[in-house]
């Protein structure tokens, strides 16, 4: 079985697309998905699909969704004497499993790459950092589960999707920064900045690519705008760190250049 949350929801099995068309079931294949090869009780199931306003009828319900997945996995599989839809949506103690054969889910796929990446970035080798990260990131086709309604559970499963491609992110562009490639990422940052106007970190990375490109006025530009919206917006100066990074421009510290051991 092959599933996609990074974007739109896909999930196939030997080509057969399993999606179900209403939304209920498409939430429950979703957090089965997010969830893959681990236990998905019956109360988290109710609270994403119903909220805190569970019907009487819940169980039944619930049971009916499982049903029509199943159906779905049983056309797909057609016929295949090795395996049966319970097989693969596996009915648990309490609750339901989904089980994939690894590099199934492009999630795991992402998370993989990406605790790669993290841990190359953390030994200093900044090209495979960068090469990992960008394979995480290139895995994402649009914000995670786009076309599926989300509950109260998948919303806390998509926001910490969104903070995992953000934390991937800024340590690619930071790796790439390491590698001296400043002039090709300036203009990612600058699309980056403009969607995120109070995001520090992005700023920061803007204002050295700027720098090292030899254009330290429009650093000097980004930080202005930074510190424009950040009073607007909530009536705070830049943190200490920024405010550094800040007079490094200005007084051009030559700590801002890149290690002679990174170059060439």
């Amino acid at each position: 079985m092959e599933i996609k949350v990074l974007g739109p929801l896909a999930a196939r099995e030997n080509g057969v697309s399993i999606v179900p068309t209403a939304a209920k079931p498409r939430q429950i294949l979703s957090l089965l998905a997010l969830q893959a090869d681990r236990v998905v009780t019956v109360p988290t199931l109710m609270a994403e699909i119903w909220g805190e306003d569970i019907p009487r009828s819940a169980a039944t319900t619930l049971q009916t969704y499982i049903l029509q997945l199943r159906r779905k996995l049983t056309a797909a599989l057609d016929g295949d004497p090795t395996r049966q839809a319970k097989d693969v949506l596996v009915t648990q103690h309490g609750g339901y499993l989904l089980q994939v054969q690894p590099g199934q889910i492009d999630v795991q796929e992402f998370g993989r790459l990406a605790a790669s990446g993290r841990a190359a970035h953390e030994a200093g080798d900044h090209y495979a950092a960068s090469e990992l990260l960008g394979g995480a990131l290139r895995m994402w086709q649009g914000p995670a589960l786009v076309d599926v309604r989300v509950g109260p559970v998948l919303e806390l499963e998509v926001l910490r999707l969104e903070e995992d491609r953000m934390a991937a992110l800024e340590r690619r562009i930071d790796a790439d920064l390491w590698l001296g490639r400043h002039t090709e990422i300036v203009p990612e940052l600058r699309v980056l900045v403009a969607k995120h106007p109070m995001h520090e970190n992005f700023c920061a990375q803007l204002m050295t690519a700027l720098h090292r490109a030899g254009a330290a006025w429009r650093a000097l530009e980004a930080y202005q705008r930074l510190r424009g919206t950040l009073i607007d917006e909530l009536g705070l100066e830049p943190s200490p760190r920024l405010q550094r990074l800040h007079h490094a421009v200005l007084s051009a510290d030559p700590a801002l250049e890149l290690p002679l051991s990174t170059t060439g």
